[in-house]
């Protein structure tokens, strides 16, 4: 069932994505929001949505689950961040943070599939 509504996910990580984007600079940080802020946002957001689909179209739910948990605890500490403030780091770190999680989510989700493939490829 999964599998089968990877375009609808996508979507929905896009959606989600732009929207926390937007709801932590926007209300956590209470920054200005310009166009160029909106453009960046809508890029990450369909990038992230985009590595989400294409995990799930070629069948990499492994990869696609540890994706979503970085994504999520990258969105964590995106909040914990601006919320601490850490001196006026916090808006850097933040950011800084979701990218690393998302990526470290990444890289072991598709490490721990090319795992998966070749314990299988062996049997």
């Amino acid at each position: 069932m999964l599998l089968r509504n990877y375009g609808k996910i996508a979507g929905i990580t896009v959606v989600l994505s732009l929207f926390l984007l937007i709801l932590g600079v926007k209300y956590v940080l209470g920054q200005d929001l310009v166009i160029r802020n909106f453009i960046a946002f809508t890029v990450i957001s369909v990038l992230v949505g985009t590595i989400s689909g294409a995990l799930l179209f070629y069948k990499l739910k492994i990869a696609y689950y540890l994706f979503t948990a970085g994504l999520l605890i990258g969105f964590i500490e995106l909040f914990r961040s601006f919320i601490s403030g850490l001196e006026g780091w916090g808006d850097l770190v933040g950011i800084l943070s979701l990218f690393i999680f998302t990526a470290f989510g990444l890289v072991v989700g598709l490490i721990t599939e090319g795992i998966v493939y070749m314990i299988k490829k062996n049997k």
